[in-house]
This record gives structure tokens, sequence and C-alpha cells, in this order.
């Protein structure tokens, strides 16, 4: 396995230990894991690593930004994405992505079963859905945001990652 797939996991690693201890990433793990990143890079690639880093990095923190305006995420999560792209680069940042948030969803619906609240929660979606149709407001979904199910996203961000990391080629 490459040294930057390493790098990227034991960040990961301290970042799900914090996210699941406080439900906070602290900003030490972000910042580290991004100038940890592009710093390997640029040592082992020169300018094309730096660019190989940054795309990975805005990437990774531009999409989660997108999901922390909906409420999705934490500020922790973005910026652990950037952190993740300046180590990863664009390709398995979007890998670790897609299976961290199928994995997340997975959870997500696991929990909803075992509290039995599935019907319920798919009920609230419903209704939001329609009235953002029916009033052309994003209002019903933001009011939704606040009675979501949360979860500290380092549960599906880890297993994600690894099977990215994994099935990456």
């Amino acid at each position: 396995m490459p040294l930057e797939y390493w790098g990227c996991l034991i960040v990961l690693i301290a970042a799900f230990i914090t996210d699941i201890r406080w439900m906070k990433i602290p900003n030490k793990i972000t910042i580290i894991g991004f100038i940890s990143g592009l710093a390997f890079h640029a040592f082992s690639g020169g300018m094309e690593g730096v660019l190989f880093a940054l795309k990975g990095a805005a990437v990774g923190f531009a999409l989660m930004f997108i999901m922390y305006l909906f409420g999705a995420v934490g500020g922790g999560d973005v910026k652990l994405f950037g952190g993740i792209g300046a180590w990863t680069g664009l390709g398995l940042t979007l890998s670790i992505l897609m299976y961290s948030i199928l994995a997340a969803g997975i959870i997500g619906i696991f929990i909803l079963l075992m509290r039995r609240e599935f019907i319920m929660r798919i009920r609230n979606v419903v209704h939001s859905l329609f009235g953002v149709i029916l009033l052309q407001s994003l209002s019903p979904i933001q009011e939704g945001t606040k009675k979501q199910l949360q979860m500290p996203f380092m549960l599906a961000v880890l297993p994600g990652a690894v099977y990215a990391i994994l099935t990456f080629s």
C-alpha cells in the first residue's frame, strides 16, 4: 500500500477517535492532515505533487461543504475531507466520499430500524419534500434538519475509506 494511504489512514484514525468520543474533529487534526498531505506530495512530486494534493483537497472540501450547508455533516468533517484530499488526490477522495455516504446510509437505516423510527423518519422526509414542492422554498428541509438523526460521520468515513483504498486502482 502506498505511503500516502498510510498517512491518510493515520489522520482518519485520529479523527475517528475524537469524533466517537466528543462528536467533534479538532482543527489540529484537520490542519495537520491537510499540511502533512500537501508537504508529502510537494516533497515526493514537486509542483505536480502540490497540484495533485490541492485538487484533491479542493474537491473534498467543496463537496463536503455543500453537505454542510444542508446540515448533513459538521464543519470538522468538511475540513477533514480537505486533508483526505491532500493525501489521496481527486480520484480516491471521490471514492472515499462515495463509500462513506453509502456506509452512513446503511448505518443510519440500521439505527432507525433498531430504534423503530424508520417509518416515522421516511414519512417526515416525504412531508419535507412535498413542502419544498408546494412552497417552492427550502425552508421545510431546513426545518427538518433540526430533527434529523445524528451520529459521528467517522463511523462511516473510516470503513468507507478503508474499502475505497483497498479497491482503488
